[in-house]
This record gives C-alpha cells, sequence and structure tokens, in this order.
C-alpha cells in the first residue's frame, strides 16, 4: 500500500465489540472501559486495520490519508 493512515476511533459510538483488535491486534486496543484505541493516531497503510475498520458492527473506525482523503467509511 505504502500511504500513511490517520485513524481514529469515536468513542461515542464504539460498542467495545473487539473486533477491531482480533483483526489488527497490533493496531487497536481496549481500555478499561473497554474502548477501541489506535495503537497509534497515524500509522502504515495495512490490510488488518482496513479490514477491522470494515468489520466494526458500528462502524465507528474511521481512516484518512495523512493529507486528508477519506478511506474509510467511503464518501458517498
Amino acid at each position: 500500500m505504502g500511504d500513511r493512515w490517520h485513524v481514529e476511533v469515536d468513542r461515542d459510538v464504539c460498542i467495545g465489540s473487539g473486533l477491531c483488535v482480533s483483526a489488527a491486534p497490533g493496531g487497536f486496543r481496549l481500555d478499561g472501559a473497554r474502548q477501541s484505541h489506535p495503537v497509534a493516531a497515524e500509522t502504515d497503510a495495512s490490510e488488518a486495520v482496513l479490514a477491522a475498520a470494515e468489520g466494526c458492527p458500528v462502524e465507528a473506525i474511521a481512516i484518512r490519508l495523512i493529507g486528508g482523503e477519506q478511506v474509510f467509511p467511503p464518501d458517498e
């Protein structure tokens, strides 16, 4: 992929399912309140991180290219 991404989790939407941690264990962690956080706000583009975002049951994960373009969820 070669791009750099900015990853955010909307804590108001996150239900703490842990699916993101299962899909991308190096990309996400759950805190004591079972809320997801990206391990790093900026990361190399990753199929695992994208799969985690796509698999989030409440679409709480947003990914943007560093510099602005939306990666997930796709602009409609």
